[in-house]
């Protein structure tokens, strides 16, 4: 199996917390991919939308996106779980994701809306609206941060990343305010080695 991905994208690394905490890592090749300028042939073939991370299975069968991946990876081995097979928790496990993932997006089209725009072109409403919801979204977790039993689960391991992502690209600003999800992205931390392994770096 092959990982196509970049060590700075925080959709990667999701995946090679997934690989690691399922025990997939040695059975499944990095293959470094840039997505700019959108030309790269061998990403745009597996995946037509062009985006990282893809995996290629044996057979050649592309899995995308981060989310798919790691249910993929969870289906190689009975334990950690990390996406409960039905219920309550599976439903709180996924939501949680989802929560997490719209932080890594609002964020990471910050950072584009600089990137791949001429400063007299940043639009300030838009900006606010999406600063907005990661705003939102840490506040109602600083309430009651997201506990998990015998290891952590998908959710706990994208809410991780994004806090991260926060980290690396926002100057980690977030954790001024939000002294318990600060702890709590420490706890996972120790009891997650690979988000340490994971941790880009420019």
């Amino acid at each position: 199996m092959k990982l196509m991905s970049s060590p700075l994208s925080p959709y990667g690394r999701k995946v090679k917390i997934a690989m690691a905490m399922k025990g997939a890592k040695d059975k499944i090749e990095l293959v470094a991919t840039d997505t700019n300028p959108g030309d790269n042939v061998a990403l745009n073939t597996a995946n037509p939308l062009g985006k990282i991370p893809c995996l290629v299975i044996d057979g050649g069968t592309a899995i995308f996106d981060s989310h798919v991946i790691c249910e993929y990876l969870d289906s190689l081995a009975p334990s950690p779980v990390l996406f409960p097979k039905s219920g309550p928790e599976r439903w709180k496990t996924l939501v949680l994701g989802s929560l997490a993932d719209g932080i890594l997006d609002a964020a990471l089209l910050l950072v584009y809306e600089k990137r791949f725009r001429p400063e007299d072109k940043w639009h300030a409403p838009w900006q606010a609206r999406q600063n907005a919801k990661i705003d939102r979204a840490l506040d109602q977790l600083e309430k009651s941060p997201p506990a998990w039993g015998a290891s952590p689960d998908y959710g706990h391991l994208t809410l991780a990343c994004a806090l991260g992502y926060l980290d690396f690209r926002h100057e980690g600003k977030w954790r001024a305010g939000h002294p318990k999800l600060v702890a709590w992205l420490d706890r996972f931390a120790k009891a997650v080695p690979a988000f340490e392994e994971t941790r880009p770096s420019t």
